[in-house]
């Protein structure tokens, strides 16, 4: 019985806040380093939520700050005070003797860091640090999050359709939604519930919220993109895409150049078999694409962006941007193409207005100069392309 009394008298009497608040620093070094924040960017922000806390004790916390020991998660209020002949405001100043007795180097005007740190403030401190962790986690989060997204930014993602709001349409990208706005959908295309789609990724926005992101079905850069994946030649910057010209969901032109004379550019989109254009339109609802090789001619691009039909003569007048092209009678309406589609894509393609008549009409109306067709062939034998 005697034994049993001294080892009671012999207990320790422990800080039931100290013993919480060393075992959540514990705790928070190891999900820092699982999440990957850094430990010192969550103390400090506990550090100053406490500084905060303070305020209900000192109501003036410009002269406080808190510090909390990394090792052992012990925290400390510690108030500066200039050391004063005579004290006016206790919060701010402390008499030279009683510095002294804290170290005798203390002189007039010397400011010191005195301990202040409120009865039972280790159970404020480790309700205060779960707060701010949890709230750090969930920054951290929408940080990472932002970050792996904005990389994919003007990218193209695979999404899954998860609902309708309005016109718009929510697909799941994985970990955040993401909004294909009406005016990005592609004409007569339906989304179901569940439909995988490929999306070009448009916008990437930060909110308090997480990341806000903005998808395309529409925009032209998605044929790049879809071609970029299935041609190894324009990942590897062998061939390059010089232009596109969209109409959605029905037609486009793409043109395309190659920095290698050995390799074929057109062919490298189209694939063997047409393997990888196969594959494109697919993706595109089977909307038609035009490839053709970019010049740096504009009379000979805008006979290439044209086709299929075939041009007779280009006559190009570079302070207006405009262009006069001469087709046989009849080429004419392939040239001009289905409600001037064809016209329309290829001077959008060009940068180039393109005002196109018949042979007939440009002999009636003198249209081009007499010897514009024997230049505009030397142009091509230049350019080592035969029509």
């Amino acid at each position: 019985m005697q034994t049993g009394c001294c080892v009671v008298a012999m207990r320790k009497k422990t800080d039931p806040a100290a013993d919480q608040s060393a075992e959540f620093m514990t705790a928070l070094k190891q999900i820092s380093g699982e999440r990957g924040i850094d430990e010192n960017i969550i103390y400090e922000a506990i550090e100053t939520s406490l500084v905060t806390a303070c305020k209900k004790n000192y109501g003036n916390t410009d002269n406080i700050r808190v510090d909390i020991d990394r090792r052992t998660g012990k925290v400390q209020v510690l108030a500066q005070k200039t050391v004063a002949a005579s004290v006016t405001n206790p919060l701010t100043e402390i008499e030279l003797e009683e510095a002294k007795r804290v170290n005798l180097r203390y002189e007039l005007g010397d400011l010191i860091d005195i301990e202040i740190t409120p009865r039972n403030f280790g159970r404020v401190a480790a309700q205060t640090a779960k707060q701010v962790v949890v709230q750090k986690f969930r920054e951290a989060e929408r940080e990472l999050l932002y970050n792996e997204y904005m990389a994919k930014e003007h990218g193209m993602v695979t999404g899954i359709v998860q609902r309708k709001e309005k016109r718009n349409v929510i697909v799941t990208l994985g970990k955040v939604d993401a909004v294909l706005p009406a005016s990005e959908q592609a004409p007569g295309e339906e989304y179901n519930l569940q439909d995988r789609l490929k999306l070009y990724v448009q916008e990437v926005r930060q909110t308090p919220k997480g990341p806000s992101i903005t998808v395309s079905r529409a925009a032209p850069e998605m044929i790049e993109k879809l071609f970029e994946r299935e041609t190894p030649e324009i990942m590897d910057g062998t061939v390059e895409v010089r232009g596109i010209a969209r109409e959605v969901g029905s037609r486009s032109k793409m043109a395309v150049y190659s920095n290698d004379p050995a390799v074929d550019p057109i062919g490298a989109c189209v694939g063997q078999n047409q393997m990888r254009v196969a594959i494109v339109l697919k993706q595109l609802g089977n909307e038609k694409v035009d490839i053709l090789e970019w010049s740096g001619i504009p009379e000979i691009y805008i006979a290439r962006a044209l086709a299929p039909a075939k041009v007779l003569t280009v006559v190009c007048y570079p302070e207006e941007r405009l262009a006069h092209v001469v087709v046989s009678d009849n080429q004419l309406s392939l040239a001009i193409g289905k409600a001037g589609q064809n016209a329309r894509l290829a001077a959008k393609l060009a940068g180039w207005r393109i005002d196109i008549k018949s042979e007939t009409q440009a002999e009636e109306l003198d249209f081009i100069p007499i010897d514009a067709i024997e230049r505009f062939w030397e142009l091509y034998e230049k350019a080592g392309v035969e029509q």
